[in-house]
C-alpha cells in the first residue's frame, strides 16, 4: 500500500509579506485564494507580522494600524500612570504599616516591662 505523506510547503519571506500586504488590501480570503495558498497559512502570516515575527518592511501601516497604534500608546500612557498612582499610594501604606507597627511593638514592650 503507498500511503503519500503530506510535505510541508515552504515559502520565501518576500512572498509572505507580499501575500499579507495584498491580503490587507483586497481581503485574506481573496487573495489566498487568488495566489493558491490555504487562508488559515495566509492568517498566520499577518499574525507573525502584528507580533514583530514577520517584517513587512517600511510603510507598511494603514491609516487604520497607524491609528490603533496612537490608541495602544495612548491606552499604555494611561495605564502607566494608573500603576503610578497605585504604585504611590500602595508605598504611603507601607510606609504606615511600618510606623504602626513600630508604636505598637514600643507598647507592647512596655506593657511587657511593666509586669515585672
Amino acid at each position: 500500500m503507498d500511503v503519500k505523506m503530506a510535505q510541508k510547503k515552504v515559502y520565501d519571506k518576500e512572498l509572505k509579506v507580499q501575500a499579507v500586504k495584498l491580503g490587507r488590501e483586497i481581503g485574506f480570503s481573496k487573495a489566498a485564494k487568488e495566489l493558491g495558498i490555504n487562508v488559515e497559512t495566509l492568517y498566520g502570516w499577518s499574525k507573525a507580522a502584528k507580533e514583530g515575527r514577520l517584517d513587512l518592511g517600511l510603510g507598511t501601516y494603514t491609516p487604520e494600524t497607524a491609528m490603533s497604534l496612537t490608541e495602544k500608546a495612548q491606552k499604555l500612557r494611561q495605564q502607566n500612570r494608573s500603576l503610578e498612582k497605585e504604585n504611590t499610594r500602595l508605598k504611603e501604606e507601607n510606609e504606615f504599616l511600618a510606623e504602626a507597627s513600630a508604636f505598637f511593638a514600643e507598647g507592647r514592650q512596655t506593657l511587657c516591662l511593666s509586669h515585672f
